[in-house]
């Protein structure tokens, strides 16, 4: 099965899915946005990471911001830095001489997280280039703003199952145009999105009510 191109999702948006499907939703669906500290550093450390387009250091390329796709997981979007180590047993280059290696590599702010979601990311980035490329990547690496290191990932055959089931259900609640419902958890604290969200209205059988006491909570005509 493939999708066609007016139904491809975007890539990075596996990670806000693996983090929360209501905030995939509600960004990629429902087009709402908004910017908190994490996100700031988020987009400063990409800003860096896409400086310049290639680098050639003898037999290391280095291609930053490559643009990738597949048409079989539905998916388009970008590489923050793809490493090609030339290789004989590698994939040939469009001018390039030689066969090349290639190996992804995501940056993210902060420490390595207790969830999935990072690694999933850059395992659909893989997926995507070993369908562009004809190829088969077994690692890549996420470098994480904080300790300033890269955490190795290897492309698990569970892992490549996650990513192809969730993009499955990410399709599927496209097409319904679906935003799932609030599901309050420890992660909606940090989540820039938490106003937009209402997670607390999940606790509340009374939406109207929970809303109405929302409002008098910060107007500045509540008596005292």
């Amino acid at each position: 099965m493939s999708y066609p191109e007016e139904q491809w999702l975007q890539l990075a948006g596996l990670q806000h899915y693996a983090y929360c499907p209501r905030q995939w939703a509600l960004i990629h669906l429902e087009q709402q946005w908004a910017e908190n500290l994490r996100t700031t550093q988020g987009h400063i450390l990409h800003e860096k990471a896409h400086e310049a387009s290639s680098e050639k250091r003898g037999g290391l390329l280095i291609l930053r911001d490559l643009r990738v796709f597949s048409e079989t997981l539905g998916i388009s979007g970008a590489c923050d830095v793809v490493e090609f180590y030339e290789d004989e047993a590698g994939v040939p280059l469009h001018g390039r001489p030689g066969k090349w290696r290639p190996y992804p590599v995501e940056y993210k702010r902060g420490k390595p997280k207790e969830h999935q979601a990072d690694e999933l990311q850059l395992c659909a980035q893989a997926l995507c280039l070993e369908e562009m490329l004809c190829c088969t990547i077994c690692e890549g690496a996420l470098y994480y703003g904080e300790p300033r290191r890269r955490e190795p990932v290897a492309f698990t055959e569970s892992l490549r199952r996650t990513v192809a089931g969730m993009l499955r259900e990410m399709h599927e609640l496209a097409r319904r145009g679906h935003t799932p419902k609030p599901g309050p958890g420890r992660r909606c604290s940090a989540c820039s999105l938490k106003d937009l969200c209402l997670p607390g209205l999940r606790r509340h059988a009374d939406a109207k009510a929970y809303l109405r006491a929302a409002i008098e909570e910060v107007s500045p005509c509540k008596s005292s």
